[in-house]
């Protein structure tokens, strides 16, 4: 199965090429400055996925240090942007764990407003519904929060989600559909409470 690039995120990083170039290079001071860069958005990506801090932290230090690794696999191929690369390196991390069981039932946490800087935090009616939202995605199985969190917010395909849980199209599918149910009926749910 060729290699297909990851879905552009929602948001991109810029990383400057001499910057690149200074860690694969091996200067620590270079991947100091990518660590710092990428500590938060690997970090909250994981969180997503695995639903525990601790479980996050691991995939932030899995992924740094594969980072540290594999800085030269990296290549801007169709103007692809660093970020990229580095978050389908950390999704794979959270979803190895996930493949090995080690993030069994619902998460304890995930990010909240106060996880958002200043001046990102959203306006009060949008942190309580984000708050409902995140309650909800909290009470989902892991697995079921990771195909949604993948389709949803990471723009990928039911073929890449298979792909990387090492399952069927169909799984993720359904994986989708009966999340999405269980997703409405809890926000339901917190709306009437």
């Amino acid at each position: 199965m060729p290699a297909t690039a990851p879905p552009a995120s929602a948001f991109a990083i810029d990383v400057p090429a001499a910057l690149l170039a200074r860690a694969r290079s091996g200067e620590r001071a270079a991947f100091e400055q990518l660590y710092r860069r990428f500590e938060r958005p690997v970090f909250t990506l994981a969180l997503r996925l695995c639903g525990d801090r601790e479980e996050a932290a691991d995939v932030l230090q899995d992924t740094m240090l594969k980072l540290l690794d594999r800085i030269g696999d990296y290549r801007a191929v169709d103007g692809a942007p660093f970020w990229s690369w580095l978050r389908q390196v950390a999704v794979n991390e959270a979803l190895m764990r996930l493949r090995r069981g080690r993030t069994a039932g619902p998460p304890r946490e995930l990010p909240g407003e106060d996880d958002l800087p200043d001046d990102l935090a959203p306006p009060p009616v949008a942190a309580a519904e984000a708050a409902a939202l995140q309650r909800a995605l909290a009470a989902l199985p892991a697995t079921t929060r990771s195909v949604l969190w993948l389709y949803h917010a990471e723009g990928y395909t039911h073929e890449e989600i298979a792909a990387l849980m090492e399952r069927t199209v169909s799984f993720s599918k359904s994986q989708l559909a009966r999340g999405g149910r269980r997703l409405r009926a809890l926000l339901e749910e917190s709306v009437h409470a």
